[in-house]
């Protein structure tokens, strides 16, 4: 059950909390009325314009009523609340196929919908409760991700390894009724949930349109040490996929004026055909997912100019297998202005060679090899989706700094865009 308040961790300067004299380590138990579980509550019932909110301090109960002034923030942030953990033993699960020795959170499978709301974290609904179900729907906590790979609820629940998930339609139909808006995912497995089968899933997935408003298609990511019977998705897979999106999307497109099912970066990649334009991804509503980063960074790519008056450093950056041919000619160009700066394609020897995005590089493929190719004193700019979200370890546990140590040079982790590289090289003027 969830706790029927939390804790305060941090009161924001210049707030509604801090004017009335909210303090770390309060224990906020309601706010009109409306008990605060977690940051859901919170963001849900704090909004109004009229605030009493009740407290615990210590041994005393206090309530403090207010008015929020005009765009004033209410500037409580509280305590996380406890991940709901997955329950599925998914036959394609990237967790299970993690060796040991890597960050320890890596190794959380979390199934949360609270995670879904508020972060884009994907859920496949087999471990809801009734009053999650109904707290979804009162809240109106939408958009949701959501894990389908397969309509047919047997097939799906093999995929899921789990014989007792409920029928996913009914889940979504039930969603949809309650006008609760989501982006469904399929992870595409070669022999299980391809051919016929996708062309079903995707069916039944349109049908609920508006409130299913985007489809992706993603391919299954294999590690080496993946010991199932799984094969990882080819040329050929790709293009039968790529073949059926279309062929499902092209008539809804015609009928509704937009997509609504898209195939990850990945499948184009694979199947050695262009990437879609930037108007075919309908604002991007799974970029998190591989959906479209591509096109994006390439279409902001051409919009921006080297920085004038280029820094008299070299700077060497890197990327993984997947990604080098498409940002190669973005540094070809920085490189005629004059800027002195190297890309370097990584393989990935610690997950396989069927892995070959650039944010699951390991700390110690990349000081394998970038050893002999860098030089003391240069700068080495770090994508910032090869480390942990606000820190500057990488998957294997090596730091930022211990990249630094290892190599001679000096470090800087950079955002995974043009705009980021544009910034880390004023930066280093």
């Amino acid at each position: 059950m969830m706790k029927n308040h939390v804790i305060v961790e941090e009161i924001k300067e210049k707030t509604l909390a801090e004017r009335v004299g909210l303090k770390k380590g309060d224990l906020l138990l309601s706010i009109n009325g409306k008990k605060i579980r977690d940051a859901i509550d919170l963001l849900f019932y704090g909004s109004e314009p009229f605030l009493c909110i009740k407290i615990k301090r210590g041994d005393r109960l206090k309530e403090i009523k207010v008015e929020r002034r005009e765009g004033e923030e209410l500037g409580i942030i509280v305590n996380p609340f406890q991940i709901k953990r997955c329950w599925n033993r998914c036959i394609f699960c990237f967790v299970s196929q993690l060796p040991r020795g890597l960050r320890r959170s890596l190794y959380i499978k979390d199934d949360d919908y609270r995670l879904s709301f508020l972060h884009g974290n994907f859920i496949t609904l087999t471990n809801l409760k009734d009053e999650e179900r109904e707290r979804i729907i009162t809240q109106g906590l939408s958009p949701l991700y959501i894990s389908v790979h397969h309509t047919d609820r047997e097939k799906r629940n093999f995929l899921l390894g789990n014989p007792d998930a409920p029928d996913i339609l009914k889940e979504l139909k039930r969603l949809a009724d309650a006008k609760i808006k989501m982006h469904c995912q399929i992870v595409l497995c070669p022999g299980y949930n391809d051919g016929a089968d996708l062309k079903k899933t995707l069916r039944d997935l349109i049908k609920l349109y508006p409130h299913v408003s985007s489809i992706a298609v993603v391919p299954v990511g294999l590690t080496r040490y993946n010991k199932s019977s799984l094969k990882p998705v080819e040329k050929e897979d790709a293009l039968k996929a790529i073949e059926i999106i279309e062929s499902i999307d092209r008539p809804f497109k015609k009928k509704y004026g937009r997509h609504i099912v898209h195939g990850a970066d990945e499948l184009y990649i694979k199947a050695g055909i262009p990437l879609p334009g930037v108007k075919r991804y309908e604002g991007f509503p799974q970029i998190e997912n591989g959906v479209g980063l591509v096109t994006l960074f390439l279409h902001k790519a051409k919009r921006l100019r080297p920085p004038k008056n280029p820094p008299k450093k070299r700077f060497v950056t890197f990327t993984g297998e997947s990604f080098y041919n498409f940002l190669l000619p973005y540094v070809e160009q920085f490189k005629k202005e004059g800027i002195n700066l190297e890309l370097f394609k990584i393989k990935n020897k610690f997950f396989g060679d069927t892995v070959t995005v650039t944010g699951l590089l390991t700390g110690r493929d990349i000081i394998e090899a970038l050893a002999d190719k860098v030089e003391k004193g240069d700068y080495l700019l770090v994508p910032d989706v090869t480390t942990r979200e606000g820190g500057g370890e990488f998957l294997d546990g090596l730091t930022i700094n211990d990249i630094s140590k290892a190599l001679s040079v000096k470090t800087l982790k950079i955002e995974s865009s043009p705009e980021g590289l544009i910034k880390a090289l004023e930066v280093l003027r």
